[in-house]
């Protein structure tokens, strides 16, 4: 594709580096990406892949922003209180990046409406608080072949990880079969969760996506990064396809979308 001088100015750092060049600029143009969440992760990727390019950016969430979002939600701000959370993003995203288009879902995904929202995107990004929508976006991932970035947080600790279940890799079901029974995780508000580390796991979910669009580097798929923020520390572990797994196992019995009831945080967003 032909870009603009505007265009050539804007991503220079990213047309020098060898691995990208003009060609890896123009997929990120030309790629869709779903972020489920404009919260604590979907805030610092939301700013990330608008800044790297990404040509259309879809993003889900039924809230509106709270005073108490503010200390790690940082695509949102003080004047936007009392905002729906897609809109404070988009304006956003508008101002940092116009090349972005940006398509707001202002709605809770559910079994009903999920698969159709996801299956036009390239990648879809999850930065979901709870454990229902994970799986809920798991299993429509799978079911509509998209490759699946998914973060989560609880208190100092982070998690990435990289789903590509249609390519014969493990899904979220092969680490986590079954949500945790009620009352086993501490809600959203009793928990916590430092600030600052919502923007180390949402920017390497933003890295992932971005190198899954070019097409660079090592995917994370089949294994968890582990992010433990008082202790500074990476741990890297595989994660081995089930071949039970009720999902994407050789005898799946779960054959389409369920909803589960929704009640305490998984790793708050």
């Amino acid at each position: 594709m032909d870009f603009t001088e505007e265009q050539i100015e804007r991503y220079s750092r990213h047309i020098i580096l060898p691995e990208v060049g003009g060609r890896g600029q123009a997929k990120l143009l030309k790629s869709r990406v779903f972020v489920l969440g404009a919260g604590g992760l979907g805030s610092p990727a939301l700013l990330y892949l608008a800044a790297a390019g990404v040509g259309t950016i879809g993003v889900a969430d039924a809230d509106c922003v709270d005073l108490s979002n503010l200390q790690r939600q940082i695509i949102h701000n003080n004047t936007r209180v009392g905002m729906p959370k897609v809109a404070s993003a988009a304006k956003t995203i508008n101002e940092l990046n116009p090349d972005v288009k940006v398509v707001q879902y202002n709605e809770r995904l559910h079994v009903d409406n999920i698969r159709r929202i996801i299956r036009d995107y390239d990648v879809v990004l999850d930065g979901s608080d709870n454990f229902p929508t994970r799986f809920l976006m798991n299993d429509a991932s799978f079911f509509e072949h998209k490759t699946l970035v998914s973060g989560s947080m609880f208190r100092f600790d982070g998690q990435v990880a990289v789903f590509k279940s249609d390519k014969g890799l493990p899904c979220y079901r092969c680490l986590y079969p079954e949500p945790p029974p009620k009352g086993l995780v501490p809600s959203c508000q009793e928990a916590g969760v430092l600030g600052a580390l919502a923007g180390v796991i949402g920017v390497l979910q933003a890295v992932e996506t971005v190198k899954e669009i070019i097409g660079i580097g090592d995917s994370l798929a089949g294994h968890l990064l582990i992010f433990d923020a008082l202790k500074m520390q990476f741990r890297k572990v595989k994660v081995r396809k089930d071949p039970e797994c009720a999902l994407c196992g050789a005898h799946p019995t779960i054959t389409e979308l369920k909803e589960y009831e929704q009640e305490a945080c998984e790793l708050r967003s």
